[in-house]
């Protein structure tokens, strides 16, 4: 390089180093004060002057934020940074618990690691919950920043702020990358209002939608717009930093209005359902499915994809909330003045459930569940009419009815056809709802989030299970109390210890062999079509293809694949494709065992010409287990133990009716044999000596 180069490459780099950051990261601090412990925020502000550059963007902008915070219950804290001109950021969300102190905290975009998975302490550096780029919007940076805290738990012990600083360089954060996705995409601006779980409060809606097939575009014209109520939404998923809301579609005045959204009957009641901890993020939509595939009214839903206030929040399940309604579940209306004769007898909606959430007036069953060493009762609650619209003489008639209902089936008589339960209940809405919750095996299933109605005499009268809702903890994905097992029966809960039991509705039906034979029958029909594994595969697979996109950029906002979310079981799955397979697995060892274990005995359909081969014939000689039987269409054999344990595969020659496999590792007993084909899963026992 010769001398007039190197002048010329010296001014350059001296131009560059002033307007770009040359001089190297600029930090400002800031001092603390008490932290409210009475539900409202504390502001703490720090005010930046001379910084040069002062205009922020993703080249030379916000870099970090770091805080030191004295509290002893971090799982209270939302901790937001706001800049002057307004654009705030969320950093950390109600985490850890019961943990202690944010020490030498940091926040930076390019953290490896995001602070939902810090532990109390917070120390070190981390990616905060909503991207700092956000605030490297082209703002001036001189001005008035704040550090906003709310503590969630008032008159909890009052925690400190000691002091935090903001960092000013050239490796600035940027915005999360989101512009276009395939699903629908609901953008609400909340007008600088925090959500809280009570009351709604008024917020903008647009949902982006171009119809099936067509890519969205954040610019796009909205399909809807206009104004929601919003809240937060459920009752322990709220600890989770991706939430659940609830919102009602508002007009300007902030009055209930029925819209169409996505396809869905007119309402004005819906759900944005985050599904945090369901890293499939489909679990609650093929309990829907399954649901109205039995033929029973179902939610309808739309995946969508969420931007609130400008931040992307992932895939998110747009849902109906279950509602009596002539689109939803549709059963009589009731009014204050039916009080007497036919309408006083219908329609309700009633729900077993936590007292929690969105929990409202309950009683309480006269019959106690069948394990309750804590004195664990039953709670009823009032879900249509709502405990603030129904009369204490509807009050009287719903409990009164149920309680019936519990007293007869408890009764000696509980079978009698005319003057037992069924005089009360229909009855293959049990058979149906048990089948679901089984198949599932929802461990939260039967007491809990659980729904029931009763229609009006004139119009059928009695009770019915569902709609069915919230099965996101189910289909294998809890690490407690059987929810982890494809073996066993959710019905028998197992953890006696847990104040919130099953009714003992279940338990008593299995008693009764008319009820046991038609929920035997009906399990065999529906697995010939509805619960097919290979449906429900196809299903799962028409998912995971629509999602494949969405899920991606979900997974880059809440990185917690191959990590543990309560109360994901072990092992956990490092990618999408895995979580989806574990789904598929789960099922299909689930099938087998309610195949063999499904109480009842079906005298009327023939079991064994639907699910298994009239006859196979085996042998065992010299270790080597040998199978025949009659039709040449299978290409596959399984070997599995009774309980539904996988041993081996082995695959069949094309036309071949017979196959041996290596059984020196056999202990005598029965176990179980599958043969497929294209077309056809057959399964039988043998016995092995």
């Amino acid at each position: 390089m010769n001398d007039d180069s190197l002048l010329t490459f010296r001014i350059l780099t001296v131009i560059w180093g002033l307007h770009f950051g040359f001089l190297g990261a600029q930090t400002f601090t800031g001092s603390g004060g008490a932290i409210p412990d009475n539900g409202t925020p504390g502001l703490y502000l720090l005010e930046v002057s001379n910084l040069n550059p002062g205009i922020l963007n993703t080249a030379w902008g916000l870099e970090s934020v770091c805080i030191n915070i004295s509290h002893h219950y971090t799982g209270s804290l939302r901790i937001r940074l706001i800049a002057p001109d307004g654009e705030n950021v969320l950093l950390s969300d109600c985490l850890c618990w019961d943990g202690h102190n944010y020490t030498d905290c940091c926040f930076r975009d390019d953290a490896s690691e995001s602070i939902i998975f810090a532990g109390a302490p917070f120390t070190g550096t981390w990616k905060p919950i909503e991207n700092l780029g956000y605030h490297n919007n082209g703002q001036n940076a001189n001005g008035i920043w704040k550090l906003w805290i709310l503590d969630n738990d008032p008159d909890w012990i009052q925690g400190t702020l000691l002091n935090w600083s903001i960092t000013f360089g050239n490796q600035a954060g940027a915005p999360f990358p989101f512009s276009s996705s395939n699903l629908p995409i609901v953008k609400i601006n909340t007008y600088g209002q925090e959500i809280i779980d009570d009351p709604k409060i008024m917020a903008g809606f647009e949902i982006i939608d171009n119809g099936p097939g067509a890519l969205n575009h954040l610019s796009d014209f909205p399909a809807y717009s206009g104004f929601i109520g919003i809240e937060l939404r459920g009752s322990s998923s709220q600890s989770f930093p991706k939430k659940s809301y609830g919102f009602e579609t508002w007009d300007t005045q902030g009055n209930e209005i029925d819209t169409t959204l996505l396809g869905m009957p007119s309402e004005s009641d819906w759900i944005l359902n985050a599904n945090y901890s369901d890293k499939t993020l489909m679990r609650n939509a093929l309990a829907y499915q399954v649901w109205q595939e039995m033929g029973h009214y179902a939610t309808r839903y739309r995946f969508v994809e969420l931007l609130l206030n400008n931040r992307y929040k992932g895939v998110y399940i747009l849902s109906e909330k279950i509602k009596r309604d002539k689109n939803r579940l549709d059963i009589a209306k009731m009014y204050p003045s039916y009080n007497s004769g036919d309408k006083l007898t219908g329609g309700y909606i009633v729900k077993i459930d936590k007292m929690t959430g969105s929990g409202g007036e309950c009683w309480s069953s006269n019959f106690p569940p069948p394990v309750h060493p804590n004195g664990q009762y039953i709670y009823f609650q009032y879900e249509y009419p709502k405990s603030k619209d129904i009369t204490p003489v509807q009050k009287a008639y719903i409990q009164n009815y149920i309680d019936a209902f519990e007293r007869v089936l408890d009764g000696p008589n509980f079978q009698d056809p005319n003057k037992g339960w069924r005089k009360y209940a229909i009855e293959n809405t049990f058979v149906d709802y048990f089948i679901e919750n089984e198949l599932s095996k929802n461990v939260d299933g039967y007491r809990l989030s659980t729904f029931l109605h009763k229609e009006r005499d004139s119009r059928g009268g009695k009770l019915r299970m569902g709609p069915v809702w919230d099965y996101d903890l189910a289909w294998k994905n809890a690490d407690y109390c059987g929810g982890n097992s494809y073996l066993g029966w959710a019905y028998q809960f197992p953890c006696p210890d847990d104040w919130w039991q099953v009714p003992f509705w279940w338990s008593r039906l299995m008693q009764d062999t008319m009820y046991t034979r038609n929920l035997h029958c009906r399990w065999n029909e529906l697995r010939q079509s509805v619960l097919h594994k290979d449906h429900i595969y196809s299903y799962i697979d028409s998912l995971a293809n629509l999602l494949q996109s969405a899920q991606q950029r979900n997974f880059q906002a809440w990185p917690i694949l191959g990590h543990y979310v309560w109360p994901n079981p072990w092992p956990i799955p490092t990618t999408y494709q895995g979580e989806v397979l574990n789904l598929k697995n789960f099922i299909d060892m689930r099938l087998i065992w309610l195949d063999f274990n499904m109480p009842g005995n079906c005298s009327n359909t023939g079991i064994e010409n639907q699910l298994a081969e009239p006859y196979i014939f085996h042998e065992l000689v010299d270790g080597v287990l040998t199978l025949r039987w009659n039709s040449p269409e299978y290409r596959k054999a399984e070997l599995y133990t009774i309980y539904g344990h996988w041993i081996l595969l082995q695959d069949i020659f094309p036309g071949a009716k017979q196959v041996s496999i290596q059984a020196h590792h056999l202990a005598p007993g029965i176990y179980l044999v599958r043969l497929t084909s294209a077309e056809h899963t057959r399964v039988t026992k043998i016995w092995v000596n």
